[in-house]
């Protein structure tokens, strides 16, 4: 079975195993884990930012990271089909009062202009008042889209003269930095929080990192306990993610690669259903046309190949370290000749 699912099916390596059974621990909740203590330095120093805090996830680094910016009964925007629009369980709103508005772009980019119009930071007594900007680089249900570097410093500035503050959801940002040679430290500081993830195209078994100032880690760190997202020897999991910074980070290239070659074999068979241009780093989304989305997923998984299904009509397939470049080829195959309606070999 070919597991193109997502990225997050990664599982750790032999190395990875090792570096975690040998890793220094303590309590990270009295801040005394050598290991958790020196990734979130490592990782704050690699995006421009003071301090970092080590999260179980990406949705509970998003949901930190945004509290940070935004109080109750204020508004975040951000792209319609973002992560933290569509993904989270509505966590911002349940858990901490926050509201959304969403500009709408087909692969998650939009222009500042657009933004630029939807700013409203003192609406006054009968309107929300925006308090941050979101972004998602790459964005995942765009398709893996990279956003240019020269859009996010120009939304930077708008966000900046507007006095609202700025987020990015950087889960596969490591990606990004692969994709186009960007520096981290020139994407994150650029932002006033930033989450990145480790269980994603790194590999690790779990974690995420959120960076900012030290004052907003210190009030993330408070805030995370009473969401009961403490954690004690934590360092194990840590090691992980410093293991996948050295090893795996150089790799995602690769990914890159397979996912190309995937989509290639997909627009042989069915033209209409990738803009191979689209593809730049590790996610395919395949519009289905009049088929549903959920019909091809089962075909393709009855053919030994699991994708996504993720709307009426939209497939995703994520590639990643356990997945060859062969073996994405022949997965495209698969789900290339599902969507032209002949037999899948």
């Amino acid at each position: 079975m070919i597991d193109l699912r997502s990225d997050t099916v990664t599982r750790p390596t032999p190395g990875m195993l090792a570096a975690m059974a040998a890793a220094p621990v303590g309590d990270d909740v009295y801040g005394e884990d050598p290991t958790v203590n020196a990734l979130e330095a490592r990782v704050a120093a690699l995006l421009g930012h003071e301090a970092g805090l080590f999260c179980t996830t990406g949705s509970l680094a998003n949901l930190l990271g945004v509290w940070c910016l935004v109080q109750p009964g204020q508004e975040v925007l951000c792209d319609v089909r973002a992560h933290i629009a569509r993904a989270e369980m509505g966590a911002h709103g349940a858990l901490h009062g926050i509201t959304m508005r969403t500009w709408d772009s087909p692969d998650g980019v939009t222009d500042a202009a657009t933004i630029a119009g939807m700013i409203t930071p003192n609406a006054g007594p009968y309107l929300v008042s925006t308090a941050a900007v979101a972004l998602e680089n790459t964005h995942n249900f765009g398709g893996g889209t990279v956003q240019p570097h020269e859009h996010l410093v120009e939304v930077s500035w708008l966000c900046r003269e507007a006095g609202v503050g700025l987020h990015l959801d950087g889960a596969r940002l490591w990606n990004a930095h692969a994709a186009t040679g960007v520096a981290l430290a020139d994407y994150g500081t650029l932002f006033d929080t930033v989450n990145v993830c480790f269980s994603k195209g790194l590999g690790a078994p779990i974690g995420s990192m959120l960076v900012s100032s030290a004052e907003n880690i210190a009030r993330a760190r408070v805030q995370r306990k009473r969401l009961g997202s403490g954690w004690r020897q934590a360092g194990v999991l840590a090691a992980a993610a410093d293991y996948a910074i050295d090893h795996h980070l150089p790799r995602l290239a690769d990914d890159h690669v397979a996912a190309a070659a995937f989509a290639t074999e997909v627009a042989a068979a069915a033209p209409s259903a990738v803009q191979l241009s689209s593809v730049t780093t590790n996610i395919v989304v395949l519009d289905t046309g009049v088929l549903s989305a959920a019909d091809v997923a089962a075909k393709a998984a009855e053919a030994g190949v699991l994708v996504s299904a993720l709307g009426a009509h939209m497939v995703r397939a994520v590639t990643h370290q356990e997945v060859s470049v062969e073996q994405a080829a022949t997965a495209g195959r698969v789900v290339g000749a599902v969507l032209a309606g002949v037999p899948a070999t």
